[in-house]
């Protein structure tokens, strides 16, 4: 199971909405126990490819937030981005560039813009499953 804030959920909404009609991307880090992840911090970082396809994630705002998370006794969780126009679901390409099966990979979906789906999975090869997310 994964735990955000109602806060950090809205957070990350209003970063996808702002960087419409390209896809948002940023990080997660906070505890682990167990099997339990809870997210203490969302990084808000560019989309240097400028897509609706896809991101990348800025190097320098990456290495800025593993730094961040380091002084704050964080642990990285995984990352997350938005489907501009697509379902909350890892598509080929984010199967294909998922390099971590233990983090978490947040995928949030605008195709509803009144009803954003934020889902959170494990992705291993090309097989994904959704993790429980629980949004507090």
């Amino acid at each position: 199971m994964i735990k955000l804030s109602k806060a950090d959920y809205n957070k990350i909404v209003a970063h996808a909405e702002s960087e419409l009609p390209d896809e948002a991307c940023g990080l997660i880090a906070g505890t682990v126990d167990g099997e339990n992840k809870e997210i203490k911090k969302v990084y808000l970082l560019s989309n240097i490819d400028h897509s609706n396809e896809h991101f990348s994630l800025d190097p320098k705002e990456q290495l800025a937030a593993v730094k961040d998370m380091r002084q704050n006794g964080f642990v990285p969780l995984g990352n997350w981005h938005s489907h501009p126009e697509s379902p909350s679901r890892p598509s080929d390409e984010d199967k294909r560039l998922a390099y971590d099966s233990k983090a978490s990979y947040m995928i949030l979906s605008l195709m509803d813009r009144e009803n954003p789906v934020l889902n959170s999975f494990k992705i291993n090869g090309t097989a994904s499953e959704k993790e429980e997310l629980v949004i507090y």
